[in-house]
């Protein structure tokens, strides 16, 4: 037997290790990868960011659906400094298929609609597998509240398909300790009343049960007074909004109206003046890639509970 057979035996062997199958739950589907996305593309900051900090910027060949609605801050302009943002707002199936893309990471209402040109049966075709944000899956399947675990479960996942499951692991065991240590100077009381302002002046868009704030108000020791609320995002009414009398009011600030101009507008409207939160002046900002799922829910959960002690 000669070492050049020897040699290309392991080479196969080597090989065939690389590309093992590997399957993830997305939703109500299972995606089975075949090898490593090699380009792949990303839809808005959250997601994008769980990218970056996985180090997965080298495998990527642009993200999409930021600057349309959002700014990046500066970590996150220096992690996609070498990758061009494909469309500013959702991209359309000719602008993944025309960067040649293979993966797409994205969500229900975080790039990709119900019924619309982009969902993962319109990119089959094309070769664009897609995984879809966890906390999203409520757009499509029954799924319980929203919870801290629906982001390290798409870490964890992500780790699966790209072959980082070592740094998605040391990531999510970061994340619980410092959650873990939040928690521990939440002292036990009566849960805090918490209403999240996302926009809206006619009436407000916030975020229900199935959405990630949910989960980071309870991890701080609040109660979101929206949980009858059964949806992800979306829109109530002020009186739902002044019948629940929320204590602290969490604005969530992106777009062009900031988050100074949200709490005037509440602090000035009179029909809002009886509400506690409002009284007491007690509002605190959230930033967009921090209320929605990604690697800033940790520092969120420390800003709420801060929040919450009145420090």
């Amino acid at each position: 037997m000669t070492k050049s057979f020897v040699a290309s035996v392991a080479i196969a062997l080597s090989a065939g290790a690389a590309v093992a199958d590997t399957s993830v739950q997305s939703c109500n589907r299972t995606v089975t990868f075949d090898a490593p996305p090699q380009r792949a593309i990303s839809n808005d900051v959250n997601l994008t960011e769980m990218m970056l900090v996985l180090g997965l910027a080298d495998r990527m060949v642009g993200y999409t659906g930021i600057s349309g609605w959002k700014t990046l801050d500066e970590e996150m302009r220096a992690g996609v400094e070498e990758l061009p943002e494909l469309s500013a707002k959702y991209p359309s199936k000719e602008v993944l298929v025309g960067a040649d893309a293979d993966f797409f990471f994205a969500g229900w209402n975080y790039g990709m609609k119900v019924g619309g040109d982009v969902t993962p049966e319109t990119l089959e075709p094309f070769g664009i597998q897609v995984y879809e944000l966890t906390e999203s899956c409520a757009h499509v399947m029954d799924k319980g509240k929203a919870s801290i675990d629906d982001m390290y479960t798409d870490l964890m996942n992500l780790g699966k398909i790209f072959g980082v499951e070592e740094k998605a692991a040391s990531l999510i065991e970061g994340y619980k300790a410092d959650v873990a240590a939040v928690k521990e100077g939440v002292e036990p009381a009566e849960p805090v009343r918490v209403f999240v302002y996302d926009s809206g002046e006619d009436k407000p868009f916030t975020a229900g049960l199935y959405a990630m704030p949910t989960a980071l108000i309870e991890a701080a020791g609040g109660t979101n007074v929206m949980n009858g609320f059964e949806k992800s995002w979306g829109t109530v009414t002020w009186e739902d909004v002044v019948e629940q009398n929320p204590e602290v009011i969490i604005i969530v600030n992106y777009g062009t109206v900031t988050a100074e101009q949200k709490r005037a507008f509440m602090m000035s409207n009179p029909a809002f003046a009886d509400i506690d939160a409002v009284k007491n002046d007690r509002f605190v900002t959230l930033e967009y890639v921090e209320a929605t799922p990604g690697p800033r829910n940790i520092r969120a959960i420390q800003t709420l509970a801060e929040a919450f002690r009145g420090e």
